[in-house]
């Protein structure tokens, strides 16, 4: 993607998720930053970047500060739009207008540009205005009302994930602009929110309810049908298994040597397995303390029943086939010298994966953006005097 030129205003975590997708396959991204003047939430930009959460999601980028509130810099962004193919934003949507850089002014300055949206509640309707983050829509999104044990408080998940998940879903919908661009040379406003992508990972669970209504409980580490499918207790620890299909079950009682199981009524098929989960999960409990957890993977990975490891993070990155995926990257950290970030989940046959540039300092390519755009040294000196820049 490295004929691509994304322009990066995106702050918090779904916008950034967006671009770093964008960025990691090679699109030249240009993050554009409000001045500390424009924005007193920019004050000490260069101590927390540095820190694991910003590190990790703004590499590959190259940033440019600037006042957009001013007409001088608003009109040094309307040039970097004129050679720009996307632009992702997540202000709330009054902001955008305010500013005076919403796609329609965009447009108007290069028909082919791609812009990309995410809000929290979308860009119209009687929510729109709201201020949107990750716990509100996992609530809202119905996430948290089927996530943690049975009768007990919703539970939050322990990442962000309507954050993540509409950064991916405005990524594919870029692309998907893109494509179109192709054929009709003209831009599109793609857009989300964090309620749309919680509500859409909802998957079959929304189904339930939409179509036979089946309203999904909250069963902990269960699987809403398939019995067993728990995380079970070992001689050192838990192991994950499901072994819920019948044709798993009895694969799962022949590998733990618990065939005892199969002659007992109320575990003969999965619907009455279902209807007895309680006794299901104590019985398969006093078979796998039986076995450390190894023994259990072993046993049961040979015999082609799905089951693994609850690992920690520390445990996570050690994992032999971890190693093998490389799922980190090494990359120049300026405090901590060479360390590991997360990596991208995708492979693509020819193409290596890895940080070509480190997170950028708080304006560290203003010199090079404004002279691509035709400013000379001069000019930039005065631009900083009347802090367009920083």
């Amino acid at each position: 993607m490295s004929d691509l030129v994304v322009l990066d205003l995106t702050r918090a975590r779904a916008g950034p998720t967006c671009v770093r997708m964008l960025a990691d396959w090679g699109a030249h991204v240009i993050k554009v930053e409000a001045t500390a003047k424009a924005d007193p939430r920019m004050k000490g930009q260069n101590t927390q970047r540095n820190q694991p959460d910003f590190f990790n999601l703004h590499r590959n980028k190259r940033s440019v500060t600037l006042d957009l509130k001013k007409s001088e810099g608003h009109a040094i962004f309307m040039k970097m739009v004129a050679k720009a193919d996307i632009i992702v934003e997540n202000f709330r949507a009054d902001v955008k207008n305010r500013l005076k850089i919403s796609y329609r002014e965009c447009e108007e300055v290069n028909p082919r540009i791609i812009y990309g949206s995410i809000s929290g509640f979308g860009q119209t309707g009687p929510y729109a205005p709201r201020p949107g983050v990750d716990q509100i829509a996992q609530g809202m999104g119905g996430l948290q009302s089927i996530t943690g044990e049975a009768d007990r408080c919703p539970m939050r998940v322990g990442i962000p994930i309507c954050d993540l998940t509409a950064g991916m879903y405005l990524a594919i919908g870029v692309l998907t602009a893109l494509h179109e661009r192709h054929r009709t040379g003209k831009g599109r406003w793609v857009h989300t929110s964090l309620l749309e992508a919680m509500i859409g990972m909802l998957d079959y669970q929304l189904a339930r309810w939409t179509m036979v209504g089946d309203l999904p409980p909250q069963v902990g580490n269960e699987h809403p049908i398939n019995v067993p499918t728990n995380l079970f207790p070992t001689k050192d620890g838990h192991v994950n298994l499901a072994a819920g299909g019948d044709h798993m079950f009895k694969r799962f009682c022949k590998a733990l040597d618990c065939e005892e199981l199969l002659e007992v009524e109320d575990f003969r098929t999965n619907d009455l397995r279902f209807k007895n989960r309680i006794a299901v999960n104590e019985a398969v409990s006093r078979v796998t303390r039986r076995f450390s957890t190894s023994e259990v993977v072993a046993k049961l990975n040979h015999i082609g029943v799905p089951c693994g490891p609850q690992y920690n993070i520390a445990e996570l990155v050690e994992d032999p086939q971890v190693k093998h995926l490389g799922v980190t990257w090494k990359v120049e950290h300026p405090e901590l010298g060479e360390t590991e970030i997360n990596g991208n989940a995708i492979n693509i046959q020819g193409h290596e994966k890895g940080a070509r540039l480190k997170t950028p300092e708080y304006g560290e390519y203003n010199e090079e953006v404004l002279k691509s755009l035709g400013y000379d040294d001069e000019e930039i000196i005065k631009l900083r005097d009347r802090e367009v820049i920083v």
